[in-house]
């Protein structure tokens, strides 16, 4: 399929997990990728895997958590690409603590990089999107985004929740103006987020029996992307093996 062909696409943290298999089968299906990280040599190093696939690819450094830097990439990518068509904000931090072994630093350090990261996206990215007449954006959120999970990771479904409901907002506030804004909730999903996570009792929680892969994620994205989804607005696609709906 060559759904994305043309249009430029900004994965935030897409050098690992869901965000590097997002950069590459948005490349895929024709899009002009670039991937939105800090950690430059892995950027680079899935920039290389999409190029020799055939595919188009940059890197960008971007420090998710700062204004000047989302204002200096997107004046980058608009600069050298002509513009700004899908912004993916998948970055994201975890915690695994209760309420009464966190510290209140380390939920600033998880709601910062996982929530106003994506305020700080669509803000920074706005006018390009509007600008292309077909713009869409896809925010990460997260299963616990929408349950209490397993009653610790406080930071983590703070922000998710945070992330589920500015999407609605943001969309109904662009509605008329060319952006459509969605976002997908992963269940427990093979990435480096899980840490040492049993994945055997994962697993056993998912009505599907497994962990969900994140080229599944990225299918989804996919679609969000292109405009098979062109009255989607507004939307929480969640994909979870059945989770949520246990």
């Amino acid at each position: 399929m060559n759904r994305l062909t043309d249009r430029v696409a900004l994965i935030t943290g897409g050098a690992s997990g869901i965000g590097a298999a997002t950069s590459k089968r948005l490349a895929s299906e024709g899009a002009k990728v670039v991937i939105g990280d800090l950690n430059d040599v892995l950027a680079a190093s899935v920039v290389d895997e999409i190029t020799a696939a055939g595919g188009t690819a940059t890197a960008v450094h971007l420090d998710v958590t700062d204004q000047a830097s989302w204002t200096a990439a997107v004046e980058h990518i608009v600069g050298a690409q002509g513009g700004l068509d899908i912004l993916v904000n998948n970055a994201g931090i975890g915690d695994t603590v209760s309420i009464e072994e966190s510290t209140w630093e380390e939920y600033k350090k998880v709601t910062s990089v996982t929530q106003d990261s994506v305020y700080l996206g669509m803000k920074a990215a706005g006018e390009a999107l509007k600008a292309g007449g077909h713009g869409s954006v896809i925010n990460i959120s997260s299963i616990f985004g929408i349950t209490g999970g397993f009653g610790v990771s406080m930071g983590y479904a703070a922000a998710k929740g945070a992330v589920r409901t500015i999407t609605k907002a943001v969309a109904l506030g662009w509605a008329k103006q060319g952006v459509r804004v969605n976002s997908v909730h992963p269940g427990f999903i093979e990435t480096p987020i899980l840490g040492d996570t049993d994945r055997d009792a994962l697993s056993t929680v998912t009505p599907m029996g497994r962990v969900g892969k994140p080229e599944e994620i990225a299918a989804a994205i996919a679609f969000l992307a292109s405009d098979d989804a062109s009255f989607v607005t507004g939307a929480e696609l969640v994909v979870d093996g059945g989770y949520v709906a246990n």
